[in-house]
C-alpha cells in the first residue's frame, strides 16, 4: 500500500500530478471478500481489478493522494482523467479506501469510489432495492464523483436526504460535476449520468458505456 508522507502545506498545494496502478494487495484482497464488496459470482474476477493511486485537489484546496480499485481496462485511462481533473483544481471531498470499504464506512457517505459488486440501483421514480442487472461499478467500469454534491435524482426525489441541497444544479457549489468535469470523462470515451434523458438523472454517476 502507498504510505503518504506529511508535507508543508505549500508543497501540498503545489504537489505535481501523480499516478499508478497496480494488482490488488492481499490485504485489499481480503477486505473486499470480507465486506461483500466481492463474492463468488461477481461479473470481474478479483484478477481483473487494479488499485489505482492518483493525486486530487480537496476541498481544503491542498493536494491529496485517493485510491480506487477499477477495472484493469480502466486504470490507465482513468488515470487521464483525474489528470485533468487535478489540472483544472476540481476539488474531490474524499477517495480514500478505507472510507468506502472500510468497517465504519457511513452508507451514502460522499467517497469517491468504483469497484463494488452490486445491482444498478433502481431510480428514485420507482423505489425498490435492485434491478436484476449488475451496475457497472460492479465491472469497476464507473466512477461515482463527489455523491453528496451530486445526487441520484429521480422524479424530483432522492434517496439521501442530506443532497436535497445539491439538486438544484444552476446554484454552482464546491465539488459539483460542470462542464470541465464532463470533458474529463468524456476524454477517454466515458459517459455521465448527469445527461441521461428522461426524469432520472445520477449526477456522480461516469461509466464506460455511459449506463
Amino acid at each position: 500500500m502507498l504510505r503518504v508522507v506529511a508535507l508543508p502545506a505549500v508543497l501540498l498545494a503545489l504537489a505535481p500530478f501523480h499516478s499508478s496502478s497496480e494488482p490488488l494487495p492481499g490485504p485489499l484482497k481480503a477486505r473486499l471478500k470480507a465486506g461483500g464488496h466481492w463474492h463468488r459470482g461477481c461479473p470481474v474476477p478479483l484478477s481483473g481489478l487494479r488499485l489505482l493511486t492518483v493525486t486530487h485537489r480537496g476541498f481544503d484546496g491542498r493536494s491529496h493522494t485517493g485510491q480506487l480499485v477499477v477495472n484493469r481496462r480502466a486504470a490507465r485511462p482513468l488515470a487521464r482523467v483525474f489528470r485533468r481533473l487535478y489540472a483544472a483544481r476540481f476539488p474531490i471531498h474524499h477517495m480514500r479506501l478505507a472510507d468506502f470499504y472500510g468497517p465504519g464506512r457511513v452508507p451514502g457517505g460522499d467517497s469517491t469510489a468504483s469497484f463494488q459488486c452490486r445491482q444498478a440501483v433502481p431510480s428514485p421514480c420507482t423505489g425498490g432495492r435492485g434491478t436484476g442487472t449488475w451496475s457497472m461499478h460492479a465491472y469497476g467500469l464507473a466512477v461515482d464523483v463527489n455523491p453528496v454534491e451530486n445526487p441520484y435524482v429521480g422524479c424530483g426525489m432522492s434517496r439521501d436526504p442530506t443532497a436535497r441541497a445539491f439538486r438544484n444544479r444552476r446554484n454552482r457549489r464546491r465539488g459539483m460535476v460542470g462542464p470541465r468535469a464532463v470533458r474529463g470523462f468524456r476524454s477517454v470515451g466515458w459517459g455521465w449520468g448527469g445527461a441521461w434523458a428522461g426524469n432520472t438523472q445520477d449526477y456522480m454517476h461516469f461509466s464506460s458505456n455511459g449506463h
